[in-house]
């Protein structure tokens, strides 16, 4: 019976951190300018056997890795980075705030021209309210997802209908996983 409640604690915890990802309760939460100066790299894709390995240099923080999605975006050290459709595309504001930051902490940029390789759409930032600066693809604002933990994971793909791969060149990449 105890493993019944521990059971039923953990899923009901789980299920309240994604419901703060699918609602839109502060719109203007994260709010910033998208960076117009788009700053891609024509470098071509990684090429590795098992799509863990992105093809990115030590500066780059975005890259592109082959996997069973296609090729995505990736960090630098392999990590697939997220969109989120309750984000209005270009405009340099996160939907993502509280509990759903918990699930999908935003991609950091350490400038606001990021380095890439491999990505092929504009890349920018946008800066949130607590002055994080966060990095964007074709003006989407990039995410982590919390239960990605390898390279090349893609776990968060499709999770709720609402958060996607993209591709190098900032596209959604709907495709569910195999």
């Amino acid at each position: 019976m105890r493993k019944t409640s521990m059971l039923t604690t953990v899923l009901a915890a789980g299920v309240l951190v994604l419901s703060g990802c699918s609602s839109n309760d502060n719109p203007s939460s994260g709010q910033g300018a998208d960076s117009a100066t788009p700053t891609s790299s024509a470098a071509s894709s990684a090429s590795s056997s098992s799509g863990a390995s992105p093809s990115a240099s030590a500066d780059a923080l975005l890259a592109t890795a082959d996997t069973d999605l296609g090729t995505i975006v990736v960090d630098s050290a392999g990590k697939t980075v997220y969109m989120f459709d309750k984000d209005v595309q270009g405009s340099g504001v996160s939907n993502c705030s509280g509990q759903c930051l918990v699930a999908w902490p935003p991609v950091v940029a350490s400038s606001a021209t990021p380095q890439v390789d491999g990505v092929t759409g504009p890349v920018g930032t946008i800066t949130r309210d607590d002055g994080t600066v966060q990095a964007t693809l074709n003006g989407w604002p990039l995410y982590y997802w919390q239960n990605d933990k390898a390279p090349g994971d893609t776990t968060g793909q499709g999770v709720m209908g609402v958060w996607w791969v993209l591709s190098a060149d900032g596209a959604r990449v709907t495709t569910p996983p195999s």
